[in-house]
């Protein structure tokens, strides 16, 4: 049996970078990240997977192994297994993680909020693009939760920590997407607002810019989305069905530039990078995504100008180009329907105006 000479290529703890934050509801814990990779020597004896990884994983009892196998966290050579598989020469192995690990000690930061709404129950803020969501694995300070703590709980002694309950996120967005959060100021309005998530009633809309025309001036983008099997900062998806979450976004074009694309979207559910990852399969990136390959050419000309004006734009907008323009959602305690809407920012919408003039020459 040979496993001291087998080649882990990565083991990570649970954490969360500044690219996983969601785009959809808050359901009380992330999704799988992987924590260890494995490729297998050409020398390894047969072996049930379960007895391989309690030797690889420190701490890890067979019964936890087992569970994590039937929950689909093991993957061998990108298929999930049973735990009576044995293990051959040459297999990639991959366990991902599922642990909630978001820090609830939270140190409250004089922050700047834009605060579009505030009453009793809820807060409506837009969050600026570049701003992380929630305190993470990197970004434990600088956050939105950060400058909420401080301005729900205000004191002298801006060292302090809190114990802030993660009950006021209902729902998150990118880093660097721009756009309006539902904050739940009580219990009862976080029960309340994340069960309207859940049940997809939450008016939802986001304007994007994407890569190329679409041929249809409306349409729905319909794939599973899980995370990549081999690079855990980014998803994936999965058409097939057989991995992942299932994940249904709609859009509709606003306007063509030709080389690119304004478009709406309607998120029906809330995946990690649900709307990037959608745009992505279909062949039309949003403009910027350095994580899903829109920050290069992706349709255009090969001419010097057109190069030029492209890098220009990337200069002007170095994130994704996407805000969450539009929310709506039934009061916690009114029941009044409420609807909220936020201009694009302007950095985005300098863009467009670009893209707008090139292609038209006005």
């Amino acid at each position: 049996m040979n496993i001291e000479n087998d080649e882990i290529l990565n083991e990570e703890e649970w954490d969360d970078d500044d690219s996983s934050e969601e785009e959809g509801e808050n359901e009380g814990k992330r999704g799988p990240v992987e924590k260890l990779r494995i490729k297998l020597t050409g020398k390894q004896e047969a072996l049930r997977i379960d007895k391989y990884l309690m030797n690889k994983i420190e701490g890890a009892t067979r019964n936890k192994i087992q569970q994590g196998i039937d929950e689909g966290l093991v993957l061998v050579n990108g298929e999930k297994i049973k735990s009576n598989y044995k293990v051959r020469p040459f297999d990639e192995i991959v366990v991902f993680d599922n642990r909630e690990t978001i820090p609830t000690d939270i140190i409250p930061e004089e922050i700047p909020l834009d605060i579009v709404y505030e009453d009793d129950d809820l807060m409506i803020i837009n969050k600026p693009p570049g701003m992380v969501v929630h305190p993470g694995s990197g970004n434990y300070t600088g956050t939105l939760v950060n400058g909420i703590a401080w301005y729900l709980n205000p004191a002298e002694d801006k060292n302090r920590i809190i114990d802030l309950p993660r009950v006021g996120l209902v729902h998150r967005i990118d880093k660097d997407t721009s756009g309006l959060l539902l904050i739940a100021k009580s219990e009862i309005a976080m029960q309340e607002l994340s069960a309207q998530f859940k049940k997809h009633t939450v008016y939802r809309r986001y304007v994007a810019l994407t890569w190329g025309s679409f041929e249809e001036d409306e349409g729905t983008i319909d794939a599973h989305i899980g995370r990549n099997l081999r690079f855990r900062k980014k998803m994936d998806a999965f058409p097939d069905g057989d991995y992942g979450k299932h994940a249904i976004t709609h859009f509709k074009v606003l306007e063509r530039f030709h080389y690119v694309s304004l478009l709406e979207f309607r998120l029906e559910t809330g995946r990690t990078h649900q709307i990037r990852v959608h745009t992505r399969l279909v062949g039309h990136p949003l403009f910027g995504d350095m994580t899903y390959g829109g920050d290069k050419i992706v349709k255009g000309t090969v001419h010097a100008k057109y190069k030029q004006f492209v890098d220009n734009c990337f200069k002007i907008l170095p994130r994704q180009a996407l805000h969450a323009r539009e929310l709506g959602f039934i009061h916690p305690t009114t029941k009044e329907e409420m609807r909220f809407e936020s201009p694009i920012p302007d950095d985005m919408q300098e863009v467009i105006d670009r893209w707008r003039k090139y292609v038209t020459g006005k």
